[in-house]
């Protein structure tokens, strides 16, 4: 494997997401949620942080204010059955209460937010603040994961850090982007085909244990 194109070349050739019901492959892309779902995730099996995330859904408290008020150990008590929970109640009602200073509602957040707010808000490191300018702000930009870092591993390729991880995804979509148009058959927007790319990564790593 010479570069990231022909990775997503091998997955869409699988099948990868064919079968996924979210045009982003993250459920309920583009909305609040998002944030605190790619917090609850850290360290974290999906399918725990995802019955959390329903738990605040059902108790009408998944929003920006009701998550910037509620008592931390109000919190902490519905999101027990995490790792870390404690630590995790902390930093959403910390993040929230920010979103609301620093930009007032999400719908402005997701227009005006960067990088640098985002990761020096506590507990926000570089996949998290990916995965919420991914799917959460509908930005250009590709989530590199524990996932593909091991998946690329057995291809033989070792990256000294994040950063240079997500280059090599992003450089070979950018130089072969008119070839990954005729492979979707669409000049398909690079915030959808990053969102896509890397849920086909983390789907393939699932069903092969990797």
């Amino acid at each position: 494997m010479q570069n990231s194109f022909e990775l997503l070349c091998f997955l869409k050739q699988k099948g990868y997401l064919k079968e996924n019901a979210y045009p982003l492959w993250w459920q309920n892309a583009g909305n609040f949620e998002i944030i605190i779902g790619a917090i609850l995730v850290q360290n974290t099996q999906w399918k725990q942080a995802f019955k959390v995330l329903e738990r605040l859904r059902e108790k009408g408290i998944l929003n920006l204010l009701a998550l910037s008020e509620i008592p931390q150990e109000n919190l902490a008590f519905l999101m027990q059955d995490l790792g870390f929970f404690r630590q995790k109640s902390q930093r959403i009602r910390q993040i929230c209460s920010h979103i609301l200073q620093d930009f007032g509602d999400f719908e402005c957040f997701k227009q005006e937010v960067d990088r640098k707010w985002l990761l020096s808000q506590k507990g926000i490191g570089n996949e998290t603040c990916d995965s919420i300018l991914c799917y959460g702000a509908l930005r250009e930009e590709m989530v590199a994961d524990k996932y593909t870092a091991k998946l690329l591993r057995i291809y033989g390729y070792e990256f000294e850090d994040y950063t240079m991880l997500k280059e090599w995804l992003v450089s070979g979509i950018l130089e072969h982007y008119q070839e990954v148009c005729e492979l979707y058959k669409e000049e398909i927007p690079l915030s959808k085909l990053y969102a896509r790319f890397h849920g086909k990564i983390v789907e393939y790593c699932k069903e092969n244990k990797i």
